[in-house]
């Protein structure tokens, strides 16, 4: 009986774990219908996703506070604030590539190639040693990714082929974030932690989006935009989140990381019928093979460690 509960649970925790991960895939969708039907700048969305996300985490940080309280030392507030910038970045960078290319190739580049990168950098910094499967698989990533991108490289239209980039920075950014966060542990609350870097993320943002004019066009959106803007802030970010993380409890970690690849796939595939947005068929096989690459590098587990 223990057994069987304990597979219901595993279970359980996988499907909330791809809820969260179809949730996440809407976030592009959205943005890109309110970019397209209105002047609200990638900025001020990042901004306002944040700012509404904010007061959520910050309830459940209250609610799920243990007797202890949340203990927060000098140099665990260090690494959340420095997580906080990150998110800032990596929020505006991922939305202004949705809005320079679309959904899906901004989504398939930033999420997928940053698991790459992940690893890349884990060696040099991490002293993780990759195995061979691990190689091959970061080799045939950007093999995917190249397939992925090579309409928009050939493509003469200088906003798309930026799009690109901006998607490549974006991944960058996510990647220096998920580093960063092996170093930023023992908090004891996740909602905690996400209030915080939420938090900070918007704050960092507030005056970019302020100076650069982001924040101008909020007076032009109708009430359907701001339904998009909640929708953005509540369902996918909060919503997501707390799926993921309930999720996570009952799942193994490379069990979840291969279920989370799931949101580039769901995004790619919520443009096409959404959006009308098509990769072409050497952009769908680029998006394939760097999909099962990062499936084949996650079910290959934590590569070792140098001693």
């Amino acid at each position: 009986m223990t057994v069987l509960s304990s597979k219901n649970a595993a279970v359980r925790g996988a499907i909330l774990i791809a809820i969260a991960a179809a949730l996440w895939a809407t976030t592009s969708i959205a943005a890109k219908t309110l970019f397209t039907r209105s002047e609200l700048e990638p900025l001020a969305l990042a901004f306002l996703r944040l700012c509404v996300a904010c007061p959520f985490f910050g309830v459940l940080m209250w609610r799920t506070r243990k007797p202890g309280g949340f203990r927060l030392s000098r140099g665990l507030f260090i690494g959340l604030v420095g997580l906080g910038f990150l998110q800032a970045g990596y929020q505006g960078a991922y939305l202004w590539a949705v809005d320079l290319t679309g959904a899906g190739i901004a989504t398939l580049i930033t999420l997928c190639l940053a698991p790459v990168l992940v690893a890349i950098a884990a060696a040099p910094l991490l002293g993780e040693r990759p195995t061979l499967t691990t190689v091959l698989a970061l080799i045939s990533a950007i093999v995917g990714t190249l397939m992925l991108v090579s309409g928009d490289i050939s493509n003469p239209d200088a906003t798309r082929l930026g799009g690109v980039m901006i998607a490549v920075l974006a991944a960058a950014v996510y990647a220096a974030f998920t580093l960063t966060s092996r170093h930023v542990s023992g908090s004891g609350s996740v909602f905690g932690t996400a209030f915080i870097c939420f938090t900070t993320g918007a704050i960092v943002l507030a005056p970019i989006a302020y100076l650069t004019g982001s924040l101008d066009g909020l007076g032009t959106l109708d009430g359907f935009d701001w339904l998009l803007i909640a929708y953005i802030g509540i369902v996918p970010t909060c919503v997501g989140y707390v799926c993921f993380f309930r999720g996570m409890e009952t799942t193994p970690a490379t069990t979840s990381s291969i279920i989370v690849t799931l949101e580039p796939l769901f995004a790619a595939l919520l443009a096409w019928m959404i959006l009308g947005e098509s990769l072409g068929t050497l952009g769908v096989i680029g998006a394939v093979v760097l999909t099962v690459s990062v499936l084949v590098a996650s079910r290959n587990g934590a590569p070792a460690r140098d001693e």
